[in-house]
């Protein structure tokens, strides 16, 4: 199974939604809050280009946010980087 983070704040809808998804597949993450962590923030937009939440990684290729996950799914793409097929 791949390895999956996911940086997100303590207040975000999406990150909730992105969550549900993930575990709706069964998926474990490990979650990167940069609610209160600069440094961290920091790292999450140099990696993805993005400044939003969620931001997440499927072994270490940004795949974006809450819609970039879902559209993935929507496209049968998300299984086979999440290593489920």
């Amino acid at each position: 199974m791949a390895r999956v983070v996911m940086y997100k704040t303590l207040v975000c809808p999406f990150c909730l939604m992105a969550g549900a998804l993930l575990k709706k597949k069964g998926v474990t993450w490990r979650e990167v809050d940069v609610t209160h962590d600069m440094a961290l923030r920091r790292q999450m937009e140099e990696l993805s280009g993005r400044r939003t939440v969620p931001q997440i990684f499927i072994d270490d290729r940004s795949v974006g946010g809450y819609d970039d996950l879902a559209r993935l799914d929507r496209a049968g793409e998300l299984d086979p980087l999440l290593g489920l097929t």
